[in-house]
């Protein structure tokens, strides 16, 4: 048996309550994974405006960042008793930090303020410059109510259903996980991450696919696949026993055999098929290449749409 220690699920924290959804729901993930939960909060040190010539830096509240840190694990310690949780503070640049803390870990969450019931994700610029950057899975989680800059409060209570909030991004949602996939790209890392995800939960894996141009990210617009009608659009069915679509999926039922697979031919832009199927899913997840552009990383229209209308939690699974 190895013994090289599991990679821990961190959540990063910013004390707004989006980002204690995002650790309740890290906390939950962690258990599924029995991995312990890493809590960190990132916080640039500025410049002092009179001291610019020595370019002194302080901390803007490192007495705050404890007290953040310290608050949300004694939450999570009341709601999880037997879950390790250690906090970290990182200083620098928010997005270098948040990244590196991914590549230290199995998992990434982050959180965002939702826009309401049926308006999806109101995404930062730290959060969206993380997801595009990032070498390990980021899953984004919506606060339960639009929240305002600053907003501290736990979010639900110590006695709430974890399986509350279905479709709102918090607690765990009893809908299936479910995957795009492009047929004309399907990615290994992306299946893998959404077959163990649905054997963790126990639930059944929607896969919704098409072909089409491909966009690079591994669910791009779709059009008509497997000979099916514009009226087939979205239509659930089993997993057909030939073509592109099993023998993408064969080897992952394979191993995980106690996962049912349905399928959902998409005609259309992905993107929105894929935001429209979130309203019932309990976990969103889509591809994302890992390439750069010359001025950065990049996330990929589909992606960038699910993350702007997406009602679930969202899994952005990097991939060559």
């Amino acid at each position: 048996m190895s013994s090289t220690p599991a990679l821990p699920v961190t959540a990063g924290l910013d004390g707004r309550r989006a980002s204690l959804a995002a650790a309740d729901w890290a906390a939950r993930e962690a258990l599924r994974r029995e991995v312990p939960l890493r809590l960190v909060h990132a916080w640039e040190q500025p410049v002092v405006p009179l001291a610019s010539l020595a370019q002194a830096a302080v901390p803007p509240d490192p007495e705050r960042s404890a007290s953040l840190l310290a608050e949300a694990r004694a939450h999570l310690t009341r709601r999880h008793p037997g879950l390790d949780i250690t906090t970290d503070r990182l200083t620098g640049d928010p997005v270098a930090a948040l990244v590196a803390a991914a590549d230290e870990s199995g998992l990434l969450v982050l959180g965002s303020r939702g826009l309401g019931r049926t308006a999806g994700f109101l995404l930062g610029s730290v959060a969206r410059s993380v997801v595009a950057r990032a070498a390990r899975p980021v899953v984004l989680v919506r606060s339960p109510e639009p929240a305002a800059d600053g907003d501290t409060s736990g979010g639900a209570s110590d006695g709430a259903d974890p399986r509350a909030g279905q479709g709102s991004g918090t607690g765990d949602a009893p809908g299936d996980v479910v995957v795009g996939v492009d047929l004309d790209g399907p990615d290994d890392a992306v299946l893998a991450y959404a077959f163990e995800a649905a054997a963790l939960r126990g639930t059944g894996l929607r896969v919704v696919h098409g072909r089409g141009p491909v966009d690079g990210e591994g669910t791009g617009a779709v059009g008509p696949a497997d000979g099916l009608a514009d009226g087939d659009a979205l239509a659930e069915r089993a997993v057909p026993a030939e073509g592109p679509l099993a023998q993408a999926l064969r080897p992952w039922q394979e191993k995980f055999p106690g996962v049912p697979v349905t399928a959902q031919a998409a005609i259309g832009q992905a993107g929105s098929h894929l935001a429209e199927v979130s309203r019932d899913a309990g976990l969103l997840v889509v591809g994302r290449a890992a390439r750069h552009a010359p001025v950065g990383a990049l996330i990929g229209p589909v992606t960038d749409a699910v993350l702007r209308h997406a009602l679930s939690p969202v899994a952005v699974v990097p991939h060559d």
